[in-house]
């Protein structure tokens, strides 16, 4: 037995899933583990003990757990700021920005809805929102980069790309897009809301303008912790989505944009202190760290998109080293009322996805993106290939019984 097959069982018990349940939808809102979960109670505890002193730690406590996120994402901690989700981190920098009628804003068809509703509520501005359809299937990365630089004008001011694709799991070779778009006089908005310890990190190297990721997905940390990063040069027009104390700060010792992020309205931070926690219990997995995890993980999301394809009897829908933690495999269209509707956070849950779980036990998400209908399923240190195997053995059955 391989470590893709032994470390899901041995580590399973960290987490508090139930214990029937075949939970593969790790990408949807993430799932942190027993010992996170302790030093986020510690910090709650730490907080309602004395709440006045804990809040004038804080500054201190964001600095302890601002500095390795910023080393593990190859960044300055001085460009580093939390906020609760990618979704809040992309608005903060969307509703700050100041645009001129006829201005365009770039994205595809692959991103997140709730981001592409940030881009589309500048149209009241009169900006124009430019949707890049991108394929799935796809055979290269050309297929990706053609289109989107394609679409460039030079009314372009901002590309909103994703890292990671969030319905049809993608690595988009960012680092080429951020260069390619930054020759053109255009600045990139990284959605890296799947990307924070599902793919390595470098951010100084990238050299995007703006940057957010959760790091309550793949970094396991309790819900409502993610980062924004905003290079060095752009960080003066670029504000959190409130007024806080930090708007009129006289401070000189921080930055505005470390000080008007760091003094939000009242809340409970302890999701985002818990990083350090997450990444030393991530990094305690297995002998090589964070890094051995990453390869493990991507290795067993491959060998599940094997076992679907070949229970689907079709060709794997993208190239291996686009593939991270996140494995889509597209369905055969059944009668209309199957289909899931274009905006994945509706209200309506695709029948196959409700069956699954209520007749095998299996979390996994039936999604619609690219024009097609698609399942998708994560790879965590918990999952293990008899789970996919049990998937991919019901899910031809199931899938006629739509068609009968």
């Amino acid at each position: 037995m391989d470590t893709a097959d032994t470390l899901g069982p041995r580590v399973r018990e960290q987490w508090t899933h139930a214990p029937d349940a075949l939970y593969l939808n790790h990408g949807g809102w993430g799932s942190c583990p027993r010992p996170v979960l302790e030093v986020q109670r510690e910090f709650q505890a730490r907080l309602e003990r004395q709440p006045a002193q804990f809040f004038r730690d804080l500054e201190g406590l964001q600095d302890e757990a601002r500095a390795p996120l910023a080393e593990f994402m190859g960044a300055d901690p001085r460009d580093v700021v939390f906020v609760p989700n990618a979704t809040t981190g992309v608005s903060c920098v969307v509703r700050s920005l100041r645009f001129a009628p006829g201005d365009e804003l770039l994205t595809t068809t692959h991103s997140y809805n709730s981001c592409r509703n940030a881009l589309a509520a500048t149209e009241a501005q009169g900006t124009r929102v430019v949707t890049v359809p991108l394929p799935f299937p796809l055979a290269s990365e050309s297929e990706l980069i053609e289109p989107i630089l394609a679409a460039v004008t030079p009314r372009t001011r901002l590309a909103m790309l994703d890292w990671i694709t969030s319905p049809t799991g993608l690595v988009l070779p960012i680092a080429k897009l951020v260069s390619a778009l930054k020759e053109r006089g255009v600045e990139t908005l990284i959605d890296g809301a799947h990307a924070i310890g599902q793919v390595p990190i470098d951010l100084d190297r990238v050299g995007a303008g703006y940057f957010t990721g959760n790091c309550h997905k793949w970094l396991c940390t309790p819900k409502g912790s993610a980062a924004l990063w905003v290079r060095r040069d752009l960080q003066d027009g670029i504000h959190p989505w409130y007024v806080g104390h930090g708007a009129n700060s006289t401070r000189v010792d921080r930055s505005r944009f470390l000080l008007e992020f760091d003094l939000p309205p009242t809340d409970d931070p302890s999701a985002y202190l818990c990083i350090p926690a997450a990444l030393k219990f991530l990094s305690g997995l297995l002998p090589g760290g964070i890094p051995a995890l990453q390869a493990r993980n991507h290795a067993l999301a491959l060998r599940a998109r094997a076992l679907l394809c070949a229970a689907l009897r079709i060709p794997p829908p993208a190239p291996d080293d686009m593939i991270g933690h996140l494995a889509a495999v597209p369905l055969p269209e059944g009668p209309a009322g199957t289909l899931a509707p274009p905006h994945p956070r509706s209200n309506f849950v695709d029948p196959l996805q409700s069956a699954l779980l209520a007749r095998h036990q299996i979390e996994a998400p039936v999604l619609r993106a690219a024009g097609r209908r698609i399942l998708r399923v994560s790879a965590q240190a918990y999952n293990s290939l008899d789970q996919y195997e049990t998937l991919a053995r019901v899910l031809p059955g199931m899938l006629a019984e739509e068609h009968a």
